[in-house]
């Protein structure tokens, strides 16, 4: 049954084909519509002439008309249609058409068709196809109702994580700041604030951000978030012996099966040069989460940078980040890509040989500067 129905589709696409080259046409009626019509133009230019030399056309405004006579007589002239193929031509071609297409079709389906593939119902490919944009119409409604009632606290705290995981960490900071605006002082609130502002600077804790930590932790000072993020900032300053104190509190204090304890433990484990924490001790949901998303976000900014260019504070925040990750080669390599874009400012390149010295990186940089 199959083969009769391709039969007939192939019959009506042949039919479809060779139908022009059967019916055929001579183009004589189009021809002669071009050359009444270059016709016409000749005959105006000639008006024109005979209008000047009467004395009731300037010769300024002569210029210009028969311009535009003359252009439109060459468009007619352009516009003559190729001749039609003779008959004995067009019936070559048709059977050809007629013949070739279910030759080269047939064998075609016969190697690469898959007849016995189950149907795809059509609503299971819509879903599909519009389910990645569900949460982008959901939050196009959420912006809408905030664009007229700005007011409404409770719709950017909503908002905020959603634009987190939307890897829109900017947005996501704007929100926290208006859902805390509105809301109110909120230590967990303060908190998911500083967090965006931190995935914003690419995985580095701003001044801003730490100033976040802060309120939060003298609202609830057992946050683990706000906790661990500032012995983060120590660590991305240099100070080892800090931050080592601080995630060694961290982990005392984790409750059991606490899913960041992993984290914490891989990270105090690579301050003190140990072997990283066996599976059993850090949980599959820490670490690698976490460490995923860090990266993601050095990796766009590394990648704007390397387009783009930045400032001052732009390039310290993708070196600081890359010695976070324990990517000392990659550090080393954007502080002398920063050093390069920065040259002409002496300030900034004082900076950045201030930072190295900070971090440890100016070793083996000597054909960077």
């Amino acid at each position: 049954m199959l083969w009769f129905v391709l039969a007939g589709l192939a019959a009506f696409a042949v039919l479809a084909a060779i139908w022009p080259l059967l019916r055929g046409s001579d183009g004589n009626g189009a021809d002669a519509a071009s050359a009444s019509e270059a016709a016409f133009y000749k005959a105006q230019i000639d008006e024109i002439g005979r209008d000047v030399e009467r004395g009731q056309l300037p010769e300024s405004e002569a210029a210009s008309a028969r311009a535009e006579a003359a252009r439109r007589l060459l468009a007619a002239g352009s516009a003559v249609p190729r001749a039609a193929p003779k008959g004995r031509s067009r019936l070559a071609a048709a059977a050809l058409v007629a013949i070739g297409v279910p030759a080269i079709a047939f064998p075609l389906y016969a190697m690469l068709g898959r007849p016995q593939m189950r149907d795809e119902p059509l609503a299971s490919r819509e879903s599909a196809a519009h389910a990645g944009d569900d949460i982008e119409a959901a939050v196009a409604g959420v912006e809408k109702h905030l664009i007229s009632e700005p007011g409404d606290g409770k719709g950017w705290a909503v908002l905020a994580p959603v634009y987190m995981r939307l890897e829109r960490y900017e947005d996501g900071a704007h929100a926290y700041s208006e859902a805390l605006r509105l809301l109110g002082e909120q230590p967990g609130l303060r908190a998911a604030y500083g967090e965006a502002l931190v995935a914003a600077a690419g995985g580095v804790v701003t001044d801003k951000a730490r100033e976040a930590f802060g309120k939060a932790l003298a609202g609830d000072p057992s946050l683990p978030q706000a906790r661990f993020y500032l012995a983060l900032a120590a660590e991305q300053d240099g100070r080892t012996a800090d931050a080592i104190h601080a995630y060694e509190a961290l982990v005392a204090d984790a409750p059991p099966g606490a899913v960041w304890a992993g984290a914490v433990r891989s990270r105090l484990a690579g301050l003190k040069g140990e072997p990283p924490p066996t599976a059993a001790e850090a949980p599959a949901l820490g670490s690698p989460d976490q460490k995923a998303m860090i990266e993601g976000m050095v990796t766009r900014l590394a990648g704007r940078l390397a387009t783009n260019g930045g400032s001052l504070d732009e390039w310290a925040r993708l070196i600081r980040a890359y010695t976070v990750l324990h990517q000392a080669d990659k550090a080393k390599a954007a502080l002398a890509d920063a050093r390069k874009a920065l040259a002409p400012d002496s300030n900034a390149v004082a900076s950045l040989d201030a930072l190295a010295r900070d971090l440890g990186l100016d070793s083996g940089l000597g054909d960077a500067n």
